[in-house]
């Protein structure tokens, strides 16, 4: 096929294609490690749902600590981002079953814990964040 034919695939478009299925194989993986944890840990309204916490807490602290070592270490590179950012960690962590344990708790006569663990999932999800990117930061041993 002639470089300029019609129907030729760009290297951008190749790159786009593989980023899209580096996402997926890399939510399967991460959605095959969040289940383990939800059966490991199963819980009920009115019961606290630890599980979607412990899964959305650890992934917005690693998600943290990726971006800042991609960002440091390796600013050029195609696959973490789409692979371990979007599909591990997106395929890990959930809002969809939290926003669902804080309606059905709310549901279950428990308004108050459904608003401390709305209040506990967005803040400390913000917080783990910033103490990834400041861990990385540490190992890395560069400024925060």
């Amino acid at each position: 096929m002639l470089p300029d034919a019609p129907g030729r695939r760009t290297r951008g478009e190749d790159d786009a294609g593989m980023g899209y299925l580096l996402a997926a194989l890399g939510g399967a993986l991460g959605a095959l490690a969040r289940w383990g944890i939800v059966v490991a840990l199963p819980s009920s309204p009115p019961a606290w749902p630890w599980a979607t916490l412990l899964v959305n807490l650890t992934g917005c602290f690693l998600l943290g600590a990726l971006f800042a070592v991609l960002a440091a270490r390796f600013p050029e590179a195609a696959w973490p981002r789409p692979f371990l950012g979007v599909g591990v960690l997106g395929g890990y962590t959930t809002y969809s079953a939290f926003a669902v344990e804080a309606v059905r708790l709310t549901e279950a006569g428990a308004a108050l814990t459904a608003a401390a663990y709305v209040l506990v999932s967005v803040v400390g999800g913000v917080a783990a964040v910033a103490a990834g990117t400041l861990a990385a930061h540490a190992v890395l041993g560069r400024p925060a």
